[in-house]
């Protein structure tokens, strides 16, 4: 049985600048299927209406998801067959969702002679629409017996198996190569998604996140541990919800003070009938820290 929460919280630096939130988190539990997905806005001028992109994006995922994976008994048998091809299909329908909903939205909210008044003369013709609504976007799907995702841009997906790996599925700037932005507003986005899957292991919980979370820490060793953690919890995860979103806000506070969106999904029962081996992965992880930090402080 799947379940699954997401949330973002507004950056520090945001707060002080009086500029909202610009990401957005979203999960669906369906027939067969969970989905997490996370979002963020381009913070640059020409990104004004990111947050809505960002918004626009989480939307765009979990309806095509939800549209692929009405038939999971032939989603699975397809989607096992020939999964590179479905997902690239997915990318696509997704890039097009977007698109429809950004030039929708334009369409009924025409650009503002406040939102023209930030920019030179002849310089806000040269912007393409989409640019407006720039943003990136983490999804990653847990079917029955197999997970897959992908992104666009910058941000994390994060593992935890049965047997307590925890595991950063892609590298985390893989979907930057250098002096490229990936993004949804390209007009080549579809060919700049990197994608992963995997059937190899049973998934206890997978975690989506937007950059300002990775940032936050030291090392990926921190990043890591901080998720399983996290997964030892999820087994109440109404108590869970409260502390972690506190902890997000401070996090964002005390780090890179950006906007901060995590969203997860999890296997309730596999996660019940290995608690014990998570809890010995935590233990194990804090013992290996501590050997660590020793380790510097001896040098």
């Amino acid at each position: 049985m799947f379940k699954g929460f997401s949330h973002s919280v507004m950056g520090a630096s945001h707060e002080k600048k009086g500029i909202v939130c610009q990401d957005s988190s979203a999960f669906e539990v369906g027939n067969g299927y969970a989905v997490a997905v996370v979002a963020d806005g381009h913070g640059s001028k020409k990104h004004f209406r990111s947050n809505l992109g960002s918004k626009f994006a989480t939307e765009a995922a979990v309806e095509t998801i939800r549209q692929y994976i009405q038939d999971p008994d032939e989603f699975d048998k397809t989607f096992l067959e020939n999964h590179d091809r479905i997902i690239k299909g997915i990318e696509k329908q997704i890039i097009y969702s977007w698109n429809n909903k950004t030039r929708k939205h334009l369409n009924e909210n025409p650009v503002t002679m406040k939102e023209k008044s930030k920019f030179e003369y002849d310089e806000f013709d040269e912007i393409p629409f989409e640019s407006y609504y720039g943003t990136t976007l983490v999804v990653a799907v847990a079917c029955r017996g197999y997970t897959f995702g992908f992104q666009i841009g910058d941000g994390s997906l994060v593992a935890v198996f049965e047997d307590g790996e925890t595991s950063m599925i892609m590298d985390y700037e893989e979907s930057n190569p250098a002096n490229i932005t990936s993004s949804m507003c390209n007009a080549n986005a579809f060919t700049m998604f990197d994608s992963f899957f995997v059937d190899s292991k049973q998934l206890l919980a997978i975690f989506v996140s937007t950059d300002g979370l990775y940032t936050s820490f030291g090392s990926d060793n921190d990043f890591l541990d901080y998720h399983t953690i996290i997964a030892g919890q999820l087994i109440d995860v109404d108590a869970l919800l409260p502390s972690l979103k506190n902890n997000l806000v401070k996090r964002s506070h005390f780090g890179t003070e950006d906007d901060i969106s995590m969203s997860c999904v999890f296997n309730a029962d596999i996660l019940e009938n290995n608690l014990d081996v998570i809890k010995a992965k935590i233990a194990e992880n804090k013992r290996l820290a501590a050997e660590r930090r020793a380790g510097i402080r001896n040098n």
